[in-house]
């Protein structure tokens, strides 16, 4: 059976398709995205860029479902965001998401954090499923620890987990490196790129690190709320 909400039913023909995405606040007099055009491809790790206030954090929440644009079109694996009925369902199942303070509940252990992104899904085993994501994150034996017991890549990595719980096609990550040491900011890249070559996910990051732009396949640059020319695919 088709998703309702999916464009069509075959594959989409792109993970991320942007056309002319507006965005505003404050009943328009704040405009935090101007006619916005974006292509992702399909296993592409991409990595947007841009000074503070530019509108690439707006571009991910939009992605994420979190907010919804003016005007424009967006679509994720073919799913038209503006016509978005079941946004929960959306983030459980078609993307992941992965902030920079990792969001993991402190008084859960690991292997719990990464239970709770199960429990509205009606998936089985999820014990198994989140001790097999941690073992495959080198994180086998830290299952009974909680998250102020481990460090900062430690953390992050928990936090990619959870997000990669229920098998979503696209990671959405804004700022995973921003207060992680060079060993630890080197560590969840590789972490990336194995997720993009074994498991075919396609990842988003806004980031201000240029390892980490120097790392993606392709670098996005916006500012003032427009993707510079030439970087939006």
């Amino acid at each position: 059976m088709s998703d309702p909400e999916h464009d069509g039913e075959g594959p989409a023909a792109a993970a991320i398709v942007a056309r002319g995405v507006r965005k505003t606040y404050d009943r328009g007099r704040v405009v935090a995205l101007e006619r916005v055009d974006l292509t992702v491809e399909h296993r592409e790790i991409v990595a947007l860029m841009g000074p503070s206030g530019s509108g690439k954090s707006t571009l991910l929440h939009l992605l994420a479902g979190l907010e919804v644009a003016d005007a424009g079109t967006l679509c994720v694996e073919g799913i038209d965001l503006r016509r978005l009925r079941h946004p929960d369902r959306y983030r459980r199942h078609t993307i992941g998401l992965v902030f920079q303070l990792h969001n993991l509940l402190p008084h859960l252990s690991v292997r719990q954090n990464v239970e709770v992104a199960m429990m509205s899904t009606h998936r089985k085993a999820p014990t198994e499923r989140a001790e097999q994501l941690l073992d495959e994150f080198e994180l086998a034996g830290l299952e009974d620890r909680r998250p102020p017991e481990l460090s900062g890549g430690q953390r992050q990595r928990v936090a990619i987990a959870r997000a990669l719980a229920n098998d979503p096609r696209v990671l959405l990550a804004d700022e995973p490196t921003g207060s992680l040491d060079s060993a630890s900011v080197d560590s969840v890249l590789r972490l990336f790129h194995a997720l993009r070559d074994e498991h075919a996910v396609t990842v988003v990051i806004v980031t201000h690190d240029p390892r980490v732009a120097e790392s993606a396949d392709r670098t996005v640059r916006i500012r003032d709320g427009r993707v510079e020319a030439g970087s939006g695919g």
